[in-house]
C-alpha cells in the first residue's frame, strides 16, 4: 500500500500598504490560547476556515516586504484569494477622526497596524459567538475546544497538530444531547446553535455585505440577539460601526476609558456617538490600549455544565 500524496498547496504573495501586524489583527478571532482554528507558530500564523468549496487551512508568513499565503484543502483557492480581506485590505479607515478624544488620538497613532478584517464566513463566526452567550470566556473557550474535538474536521494540509475546522451545520445538527452535555453546553445555547444550524445556508456573508441587513437576518433566528449579531457582523463582514450592546465588560471599558466612569449600554452608546460610522473601530482601539475600572468585587465564576 503506497502512502497518500501530500496535499497540494495554493500560494500567492501580497504586500499591504500599511504597517500590518498579522498576529495582532487576527488576535480578536483567537478563542483562547488553545484555539484549534487559529495557531501562532514559528513558521507563520495558521488558520482554518470553511469556504463555499469546502474546508481549508491557510498559513500566512513573511515580513514588511510582503506576505505569503499558502492554503491546503478543497477551499484553498478561495482562502488564498480572500486572505488579504481577513487582514483588513477592504477596510476604509480614512474617514475616522480620533481627534475629539486625546486617548483615541494617541492610540490611533500608536496602532497604525489596526484594520477591521472580514472573513466572509458567517458560520465560522456564529458558532463561537453562540457559545460565548452569557458565560465567562474561560467556559466558552473550553466548550469551543471540546466541540472542535468532537465534531470538527482535521485541518487539511501540514497544519500544526490538533488544528480543526469548524464543523458544518449538518454535523452540528447531528450532535446528540449527551455529546452536547459532554462538551459542557447548556440547553439555551444548545437550542440557539441548533436554530442557526438549521438556516445556516441562508446567512452566509456573500449575500449580505450590508451590516445592518446581516444583523437583522441573524436576529430573526430564535436565540440570536443584538450582542451575538453584532459579534458576527464585526468578524464576517468587517462592520466598522457594529457595537456589541449587552456585553458584560464592554460598557465599562468604554465608559472608564473615555469618561473615567462606569456606565450602562445607553451611556456607552452616548459616549461613542461622535464616532458613529466608526464605533467598532473606537472599541478596537480601546481594547488595545483602553482601561477598565478597578476590580473590587468577586469575579464571575465559570460554570462547568458537564457536572450537571
Amino acid at each position: 500500500m503506497t502512502a497518500a500524496a501530500p496535499a497540494r498547496a495554493v500560494s500567492r504573495t501580497w504586500t499591504p500598504d500599511w504597517p500590518l501586524d498579522v498576529r495582532r489583527v487576527l488576535s480578536r478571532d483567537r478563542r483562547g490560547t488553545g484555539d484549534p482554528t487559529l495557531r501562532y507558530a514559528d513558521d507563520g500564523v495558521w488558520r482554518t476556515t470553511t469556504t463555499p468549496e469546502g474546508p481549508a487551512t491557510l498559513r500566512v508568513n513573511g515580513g514588511p516586504g510582503g506576505l505569503r499565503f499558502q492554503a491546503w484543502g478543497p477551499g484553498a483557492e478561495w482562502a488564498v484569494a480572500t486572505g488579504p480581506r481577513w487582514l483588513g485590505a477592504d477596510d476604509a479607515p480614512a474617514g475616522f477622526d480620533p481627534a475629539p478624544h486625546p486617548l483615541l488620538a494617541r492610540l490611533h497613532r500608536a496602532a497604525p497596524w489596526l484594520r477591521l478584517g472580514a472573513t466572509g464566513r458567517v458560520w465560522d463566526a456564529l458558532v463561537p459567538a453562540v457559545l460565548e452567550q452569557k458565560v465567562t470566556g474561560i467556559e466558552a473557550h473550553r466548550t469551543w475546544r471540546e466541540l472542535l474535538r468532537l465534531a470538527g474536521e482535521p485541518a487539511p494540509g501540514p497544519a500544526p497538530a490538533g488544528m480543526r475546522v469548524v464543523p458544518s451545520a449538518e454535523r452540528v445538527l447531528a450532535v446528540t444531547d449527551w455529546e452536547w452535555h459532554a462538551c459542557g453546553l447548556d440547553g439555551a445555547r444548545r437550542r440557539a446553535l441548533r436554530a442557526v444550524a438549521s438556516v445556516a445556508s441562508r446567512l452566509e456573508a456573500a449575500a449580505h455585505e450590508d451590516c445592518a441587513d446581516l444583523r437583522r437576518r441573524l436576529q430573526s433566528v430564535p436565540g440570536i440577539g443584538v450582542w451575538t449579531a453584532a459579534e458576527v457582523a464585526q468578524r464576517a463582514v468587517g462592520c466598522p460601526d457594529s457595537v456589541s450592546v449587552g456585553d458584560y465588560h464592554l460598557k465599562n471599558l468604554v465608559g472608564w476609558s473615555l469618561a473615567g466612569r462606569k456606565t450602562d449600554d445607553a451611556g456607552m452608546l452616548e459616549l461613542l456617538e461622535p464616532w458613529r460610522g466608526h464605533r467598532q473601530r473606537v472599541v478596537r482601539l480601546l481594547e488595545v490600549g483602553g482601561s477598565m475600572p478597578p476590580k473590587r468585587g468577586p469575579r464571575m465564576a465559570p460554570t462547568d455544565y458537564r457536572r450537571f
